[in-house]
């Protein structure tokens, strides 16, 4: 494919040239994204990741150096327990904790926070998507804010008078911009009762149970957090972000961005990075929005066991940010698929287009690849027809492989195969509707036939066994089938009927034609006996 593009055709170029021209052409730029592990992280959340990675190769093409940092949020505080999580009971005993203070109820990582953190770190990696973590907990424990906090604290009244713009009752006198969680109970339930305007905080533990009062230095100790919309602010100065996008909940009038630009601002000495709202992304048929905490989410990993990785990669860049849409696992995935290989086509000049649609799918089809993109274009198994030749050979992919023998010529090509077929198998197995599945008829199904019907089976047995190697293609097949119905003054309507129950015992299936050839001859004749 030649890699001569147009400039800017794309949303995530032409803010990688806003970008630029904002920071007057500096080097290194910082791109921010971040999760706070409550819960199993879900593929709503993924857009925002995906959106910065854009973004990222954006830059990049512009011989920019990108730092793309992702946030834990794992000092938060475990608020709720997700439906979908085992050992509820257990999880229960450490609300209010820090989630990194949370044991994994999986009992395969040292925390809650960890196992969550890790298993969103290999699917992203699977998207080609590298960004460096970093562990809030870690950075707080380790005292890396704690300048930060002290000059928060310091400029309360000036955070108050942001804050209170928004809010419909103002914060009251004996509000302090900061969290801590209590040295007994480890819990986030304290109320803050002085500050001396040094390093020093006081606090009293409101949990019933616990009641503990004591003091931080904030110097030395590991239990002050700033809240979220101190947070995100702080942090946005001290790794000096210069672009991070956000969704619905954050980007409203009032909201943590509106008061977060104005806080890093007047307090923080940074400038707010530019930012990109993005739209919720939601399952076809799942209604809703995806949420952790509810446990009603699909993950990266369930994408990927349907849509190739590519391809999870062309649908966000399909979309601008601020287009909502919805992800299928219906029959609308064989269209999906059909619609990434015309776009792969386009790419590759292999299919007709327009200049700035041609254009387009050249740079989508860059966006949405993972690892060297290939000279020539990959072989294209259409996924409706390798959903047939899978049923036919009883979803074994190994056996299916063999149909495409001739279209295979090297590494890339057989890992297409491969992923393509594998998705398929599992599609059909969990997810495409009842009326898209068959099983191939082991043994001749008996029928009562009419005559004209008899002879009909007869005349195109006749056929398939001389002229089989001679059938140009489906086309050539389905006219001398019609030859065939209308010499017998037969409705087409019956013989299809009838060849459907003789082939899978089913009234309607794949078109005829091509389906015939595919089954292939000999299988064929062994299924279409009188």
């Amino acid at each position: 494919m030649s890699q001569a593009l147009n400039d800017a055709v794309h949303w995530a170029d032409l803010t990688a040239d806003k970008l630029i021209r904002a920071n007057n052409d500096k080097e290194l730029y910082t791109l921010a994204s971040g999760i706070t592990p409550s819960g199993v992280v879900h593929f709503g959340n993924f857009r925002e990741v995906i959106t910065v990675d854009l973004v990222a190769r954006g830059l990049k093409k512009r011989g920019k150096k990108v730092r793309f940092i992702f946030s834990w949020d794992d000092y938060d505080t475990f608020r709720k327990v997700p439906a979908n999580m085992p050992k509820q009971e257990e999880l229960q005993k450490f609300l209010f904790n820090p989630i990194v203070d949370t044991p994994d109820p999986f009992g395969e990582h040292e925390s809650y926070a960890a196992h969550h953190e890790k298993a969103f770190e290999a699917q992203i990696a699977k998207m080609g998507i590298v960004a460096e973590p970093l562990y809030q907990a870690k950075k707080y424990r380790a005292g890396e804010y704690k300048e930060q906090i002290k000059h928060t604290l310091r400029n309360k009244e000036a955070i108050a008078a942001i804050l209170n713009k928004w809010r419909a009752t103002p914060l009251e006198d004996n509000w302090q911009p900061v969290n801590i969680y209590c040295s007994k109970c480890n819990r986030d339930k304290t109320a803050i009762i002085s500050f001396d305007g040094v390093s020093t905080l006081a606090y009293k533990c409101e949990f019933e149970e616990c009641a503990h009062s004591g003091s931080e230095d904030i110097n030395t100790s590991s239990r002050v957090k700033l809240p979220w919309r101190m947070d995100w602010p702080m942090r946005w100065a001290f790794e000096k972000v210069d672009f991070e996008p956000g969704g619905k909940d954050h980007s409203s009038q009032g909201g943590s961005f509106t008061t977060a630009k104005e806080i890093v601002t007047e307090i923080y000495d940074w400038k707010p990075p530019m930012y990109l709202q993005y739209d919720f992304v939601s399952i076809k048929g799942m209604g809703g929005k995806m949420s952790s905490s509810k446990g009603n989410l699909v993950t990266v990993n369930d994408v990927l066991e349907v849509y190739e990785p590519e391809m999870v990669r062309w649908i966000f860049a399909s979309y601008k940010t601020n287009t909502d849409f919805a992800l299928s696992f219906d029959l609308d995935v064989v269209k999906n698929y059909e619609d990434f290989d015309r776009m792969e086509r386009l790419a590759f000049g292999l299919e007709a287009g327009n200049e700035k649609k041609v254009a387009m799918a050249k740079r989508v089809y860059e966006l949405s690849s993972i690892g060297e993109i290939p000279t020539e274009m990959p072989f294209q198994p259409a996924f409706r027809h390798l959903c047939n030749v899978l049923q036919i050979n009883d979803l074994n992919v190994s056996r299916a492989r063999g149909f495409y023998n001739n279209d295979i010529k090297n590494d890339r090509d057989e890992r297409r195969f491969s992923e393509r077929a594998q998705r398929a198998a599992y599609w059909i197995e969990n997810s495409a509707p009842e009326e898209f599945k068959f099983s191939l008829n082991t043994t001749p199904l008996k029928m009562d036939m009419s005559e004209k019907q008899t002879s009909f089976l007869n005349t195109l047995r006749e056929f398939l066994v001389s002229e089989w190697n001679t059938i140009a293609d489906d086309k050539a097949l389905h006219e001398k089938m019609y030859e065939m119905i209308n010499a017998l003054e037969l409705e087409p309507m019956e013989v299809f009927t009838l060849l459907y129950k003789k082939l899978i015992n089913l009234e309607k299936g794949p078109k005829l034609a091509g389906f015939i050839r595919t089954i292939g001859q000999e299988r064929v004749l062994k299924l279409l006996v009188p």
